[in-house]
């Protein structure tokens, strides 16, 4: 077997995800390292990956998605196997799967004899109230042949709820691109945000039930009696899944707090709700924040935990694992994610003097032990395993 692997990775989406990310920052990584990985992902908009990835990449155009959650993640499903079924499958040693609609798609392939097997990274598990959905996930899941986690928690949910042995590989972060200098596109993006003078919250992920913000808007207009001038920047919420139902409670509760009713972008509410923004900004972004708000009930990692550090910027997150894998007790600013009393309480800690000069070099030691190259080496040992478990099936 050739040493430099020629490596399918799938992905469900070309949005800035967590996973997305992390699978195109894999696939940089092992390029780097001399192999050959190929970053695949549906495409409706036609636009390409968020940002050019440095990797071949396939950003295979689909259709639009039909009404429904379950009847949309079928059809991503049927697509991605449409792709492969049309360009076919040689010339790879290994297909790797970074969710449930890719791992669906090589379980198809798999069962079609296309593929001799697939690894899968499993992030992080949903608890769906669909049976097909959750049928689906469970599919996506034991049909691999091999498994990774970005965290221990997930590693052994994997081991108890599945009997399933996963490897570890953890997650990284960029420090080139996410660093605490300015690069001067800062000042323009403040004003396009409509940010004032005062402090400034970032959430990252959008409004969503796993990423707690109603518990944050809660928390946020807890401080605003402190501190009037504060404010609350939600950033993102590229999703595939419905949040529609939770968008508007968040909405509604918005307006039940501030006494504003709709309440744009730059309304008078200190709520700014930006959707997905340009790659180039989310390190601006970042600086511009006084601290990250992440107080997540349920995550795979937390991957913005990283970027937000690498700028210098400091944290609040949950006291929950996986954060309480990677950060020690003085790294963070913890709080309940439960209870908004605990996140407001930690924005106000956030605030006061000296705080930021604390733990900003202590983020920056927990950027530089994440890097990219560590990730992709600990891919290597299954990737290697597999490939050479596929090339004696293609032989035998």
């Amino acid at each position: 077997m050739a040493s430099s692997l020629r490596i399918a990775v799938l992905s469900h989406s070309t949005n800035p995800r967590g996973g997305v990310v992390h699978a195109m920052q894999l696939c940089e990584a092992l390029a780097d390292l001399g192999h050959r990985p190929v970053l695949h992902a549906p495409d409706f908009t036609g636009a390409g990956f968020f940002r050019p990835p440095r990797c071949e990449a396939v950003a295979f155009k689909v259709g639009p998605a039909p009404a429904g959650m379950t009847e949309m993640v079928e059809q991503r499903i049927a697509d991605y196997v449409a792709h492969f079924e049309a360009a076919g499958t040689d010339g790879f040693d290994l297909f790797h799967a970074h969710d449930g609609i890719s791992g669906n798609a090589l379980a198809t392939l798999k069962a079609h004899g296309r593929i001799p097997g697939f690894i899968r990274t499993v992030h992080h598990i949903d608890a769906f109230a669909d049976p097909r959905l959750a049928a689906l996930q469970e599919r996506a899941i034991r049909a691999a042949d091999g498994w990774l986690t970005v965290s221990r928690k997930w590693q052994v949910h994997l081991a108890e709820a599945y009997g399933l042995k996963a490897e570890l590989s953890g997650n990284g972060v960029d420090g080139a691109r996410f660093r605490p200098q300015p690069d001067g596109g800062e000042g323009a993006l403040r004003e396009s945000l409509g940010l004032g003078a005062g402090p400034a919250f970032l959430a990252v992920g959008g409004i969503e039930a796993r990423k707690n913000t109603l518990r944050i808007l809660d928390a946020f207009l807890q401080l605003r009696a402190l501190r009037p001038d504060a404010e609350l920047i939600v950033a993102g919420g590229a999703s595939l899944l419905d949040h529609s139902a939770y968008r508007e409670e968040f909405a509604a509760r918005l307006a039940h707090g501030t006494g504003i009713h709709g309440g744009g972008i730059h309304g008078g509410h200190g709520v700014h709700i930006t959707g997905p923004l340009a790659d180039a900004d989310m390190a601006r972004l970042y600086r511009l924040a006084d601290a990250l708000v992440f107080a997540s009930v349920k995550e795979g990692f937390g991957l913005c935990v990283l970027e937000a550090m690498a700028c210098g910027v400091p944290v609040i997150v949950s006291h929950i694992a996986p954060f309480t894998e990677y950060l020690a007790e003085d790294e963070a600013i913890w709080c309940d994610p439960h209870r908004p009393a605990s996140i407001a309480d930690a924005m106000a800690l956030a605030l006061r003097p000296g705080v930021r000069e604390v733990f900003a070099p202590r983020g920056l030691k927990v950027a530089a032990r994440h890097d990219w190259t560590r990730v992709a080496r600990a891919h290597l040992p299954l990737y290697t395993r597999l490939a050479e478990i596929a090339r004696r099936s293609l032989h035998a």
